[in-house]
């Protein structure tokens, strides 16, 4: 694939206020989730909080995964966790991510085509909301298929593509079944 073009600093600012606003506007129930995700990129992004950004993007995030998982495994009873109902949970998320990268592929292979070989099929595997691993693996299937494939930053746009598409799923679901 062909070198992507330089993205200038302030495309790079503001992008996460429009996805933000905009989401926000759209579907007010996802504006929390989006919108932090979009503060974390703009933090990045910016320059300006530089210290605070490195901060959140390791310690903070590392505490708060522990904190997280200390809880909810703390108050998960077995007798409560370990049901069939959790178990049809995890089940139907392994199909619907299987689902997810399948169709990615198969849309990756449809662009391919319809570009005449200028969209490598591999960065539609890295359409599902797993980042950045999703993006890597197709950066490594890439390099072992030809060892002068570059796909990571190519990988990384629908991988976030995913993430703020989970986001606006989950704002979805919020509005039609949730509080």
């Amino acid at each position: 694939m062909e070198q992507l073009r330089p993205v200038s600093k302030k495309e790079k600012i503001i992008f996460p206020i429009m996805i933000a606003v905009v989401v926000t506007l759209i579907l007010p129930s996802a504006g929390p989730l989006v919108g932090m995700l979009m503060l974390g990129n703009l933090m990045r992004e910016s320059g300006v909080v530089e210290r605070l950004s490195k901060t959140v993007q390791n310690e903070l995030m590392n505490i708060v995964t522990v904190f997280l998982g200390l809880t909810v495994g703390a108050t998960a009873n077995a007798e409560i966790f370990i049901q069939w109902g959790t178990i049809k949970i995890i089940i139907l998320g392994l199909i619907a991510f299987s689902i997810g990268t399948a169709a990615g592929v198969i849309f990756g292979k449809i662009m391919c085509k319809a570009t005449g070989g200028k969209v490598n099929p591999l960065i539609g595997a890295a359409g599902v909301s797993a980042v950045p691993m999703a993006a890597r693996v197709a950066q490594k299937v890439g390099q072992e298929a030809n060892p002068r494939n570059f796909l990571l930053m190519h990988a990384m746009g629908p991988n976030v593509a995913g993430v703020i598409g989970s986001a606006v799923a989950a704002g979805l679901l919020l509005m039609f079944f949730g509080g």
